[in-house]
């Protein structure tokens, strides 16, 4: 009996079309520690982000809670590839789900290093986060420039030949440009959003809540703004097969499927797992019950099925 919930994201068959998203779940070890999680409905795991060299992250505080979502300045805390790679993995790619790295630098030689590490793993993708300040152009983000972004996505592809998924910001004039500058470089899907820029201060102390002053915004604020974006984007990746997964704010079944009618072919999740660990189990079974309901034999069927006139 086929699987009505299964997807195919640029080579990786996903049991669920529902992927943790990065920064969120860890090293997937924290969520086995878990009583009564369920991996069987998790499609992938986007890992934490990681660099070249470990990294200690931002000076504290580095979350604050917003009306409708939270800001985070996290900094990429990691132990680094290698020790990624060599302790990390073996000790989790018997989990059943797909296991996508994230990689991030701050040169083009970084993110190419850190893709050749992950080449020779067990992981099943590698996802660009290309919002990453690029030192030797002022700090700019990679990812805020279109031949910046394509400089790192050939770069990596160069290093492996393991789907390469790019995660792309909004915080830009124009994300068709963006996106088209990856897919010229050989990028083989997209996620989309990343977080917004956001700030919060403390009225009392007069002062930024975050220590980096400033952070990135996720939870249901950014839904909106997430949507525009993964539909803009499949007007362009549609015609090309090039896959999308959606995020932003996703926290039930009925945002995911909001998501799959926009143009995405999967949906990630991120925020909500802070307020429920478990909430990708009902996700996934209100996605199964939509499914039913409509009449629908596969989750792909949804993917751009928005009725614009």
């Amino acid at each position: 009996m086929s699987n009505p919930l299964a997807v195919n994201l640029a080579g990786i068959a996903l049991a669920s079309p529902i992927v943790l998203l990065s920064g969120c779940a860890g090293f997937a070890e924290e969520l086995a520690a878990i009583e009564g999680f369920d991996f069987s409905v998790i499609g992938a795991i986007c890992l934490k982000g990681t660099t070249l060299e470990p990294r200690q992250g931002n000076a504290p505080p580095r979350l604050a809670e917003t009306p409708a979502g939270m800001l985070n300045a996290i900094g990429l805390q990691n132990p680094g590839a290698k020790t990624v790679v060599e302790h990390i993995l073996p000790r989790i790619r018997h989990l059943p789900t797909r296991l996508i790295a994230n990689i991030a630098g701050s040169t083009v030689a970084d993110y190419a290093e850190v893709a050749r590490l992950f080449d020779n793993s067990p992981i099943d993708g590698i996802e660009i986060n290309i919002s990453c300040p690029n030192v030797k152009e002022g700090g700019a983000a990679f990812g805020a420039d279109p031949q910046s972004a394509a400089a790192v996505v050939s770069a990596v592809r160069q290093m492996t030949s393991k789907p390469i998924i790019t995660k792309l910001s909004p915080n830009v004039t124009d994300i068709g440009l963006i996106a088209r500058a990856a897919i010229e470089a050989g990028t083989d899907a997209f996620s989309a959003i990343n977080t917004l820029m956001g700030m919060a201060i403390d009225i009392q102390q007069r002062r930024p809540i975050l220590g980096n002053r400033q952070g990135g915004l996720s939870g249901p604020a950014i839904k909106p703004i997430a949507l525009l974006k993964v539909w803009q984007l499949h007007k362009i990746t549609a015609p090309l097969g090039i896959p999308i997964i959606g995020q932003g704010g996703i926290a039930s079944g009925e945002d995911a499927v909001e998501f799959f009618l926009a143009g995405a072919n999967a949906v990630g999740i991120g925020t909500a797992l802070f307020r429920n660990p478990l909430i990708a189990q009902q996700i996934h079974a209100e996605l199964g019950r939509y499914l039913q309901n409509q009449g629908f034999a596969s989750v792909t069927a949804l993917t751009g099925a928005l009725h614009l006139a």
